[in-house]
Parts: C-alpha cells; structure tokens; sequence
C-alpha cells in the first residue's frame, strides 16, 4: 500500500453501532478449527512467547500450549475473560472507541493478537500503542484466518483475499513505527482442507514515539 492513505471506506463496517452492543452476549466459542489453533500454539512455542504478555482483543481462551508467566488478557466480554484459565490479568477495554491501551509504557515481554485484526479501525495507532507497552525487542505476534463476523469486519478487509490481508497487516506495522521489519507466513498448509492460518509478526525497535499521536492516521468511516 506504500504511503499512500488507505482507501476511502476502507475502514467503514456494515453494523457501525456501538461494539459493546454487540459483544454484550457471551461467547463461549472458538472462531478457527482445531488445525489452526494448534498453529497458532505452535508458533507462539517457537517464538519463545513467555514472560509478561499481553492478549490483544483475547477472550475465553488463548492459544498457548503452556501459560506464560503472567498473561494479561484484554477484551470487551467480563465474563468471557473471567472464563480464561489462563489469565492473570483482565482488562474490559474497546480497542474502536479508544485505541490508547490503558498500560503503562514497557511493561511487556510480548503480544498477540489472535483472529481479531480485522476487526480494528483504528489499527495504526493501536499498533503503536501495543509497541509503547512492550519492552525493547518483544514481538507482536498477529494471527488470523480468513473467517469472521463480517458485519464488524471492516470493509478493506472484506474486499481483500488472504494474500492482501497479509500486506494489510504488514502495512499496519509499518505505518505504526516503533518496529522492525515484519515477517509474514502462512502457518497451515496449502494442502490444509480446513482455516487458514496465516501470521504477522514484527519485533519491539529500540526506539518508540511516546504515544500514537504523532503517527500517521488513516481516513475512517467510525
């Protein structure tokens, strides 16, 4: 996407009401089949994720093999989050309406952000604010597939194939600043009959700008 800004709409929804409308009824659910979610447990064991981490838009469940140190699971359901085993932490948070993460600078290890990237439009300053929380050289791990709620998925998103919704992320990254170069795979198999898994991750540069004010801003629609 180079510098040029996003497209006009490009971060418009079908359903532009309130997300805690939305995500009001709990979910006890899995979004992705079993072969896609040990991907993402498997590349979280072979990035070495442990520590104090933070699960980006999270839920019920996160995708770790083993539970990291202290995890901090971020998301909109209370009861959904309360219902993780593996948090130590919670935090009721909507990401739409506020991009500024409520954390203090530097205090993680990592992040993730599971099947929920799509869902963001206010992506680039939340990209910076997850690389003001995290400790010089800690990854942003982000996962996704190519299914959703597509009423809350924004419409760049939608209109884009899995090949674009890579350089979507990546473009995230690089926009946000404060990371190095990203990295990109795909993390199932072509051959994979079920979800594809694909992921993009970057690592913590030595230096952040304070906050996602000054950072360059895309045109939205909500």
């Amino acid at each position: 996407m180079g510098d040029r800004p996003f497209p006009p709409g490009f971060f418009d929804r079908a359903d532009p009401a309130s997300d805690d409308e939305f995500y009001a009824p709990t979910r006890l659910v899995t979004h992705i089949d079993d072969r896609a979610i040990e991907a993402v447990g498997a590349l979280y064991e072979e990035l070495g994720i442990d520590g104090e981490v933070l699960d980006l838009m999270g839920s019920w469940v996160s995708h770790f093999p083993a539970p990291p140190a202290r995890l901090t699971v971020l998301g909109m359901n209370a009861r959904e989050l309360e219902a993780n085993p593996m948090a130590s932490e919670t935090v009721v948070h909507d990401l739409n309406a506020d991009p500024r993460l409520p954390l203090a600078d530097e205090s993680f290890d990592a992040a993730v952000c599971c099947v929920s990237v799509d869902y963001l439009v206010h992506p680039v300053e939340v990209f910076a604010e997850v690389a003001r929380v995290l400790r010089r050289g800690g990854p942003f791990v982000c996962t996704f597939s190519n299914r959703c709620f597509p009423t809350k998925a924004i419409s760049g998103w939608l209109y884009a194939n899995d090949e674009q919704h890579v350089e979507i992320v990546t473009d995230y990254f690089r926009r946000a600043g404060g990371w190095g170069e990203a990295v990109a795979d795909r993390r199932t198999p072509a051959s994979h009959s079920g979800d594809p898994l694909f992921a993009v991750w970057a690592f913590r540069s030595a230096s952040v700008a304070p906050s996602w004010a000054g950072c360059e801003t895309a045109p939205h629609g909500g």
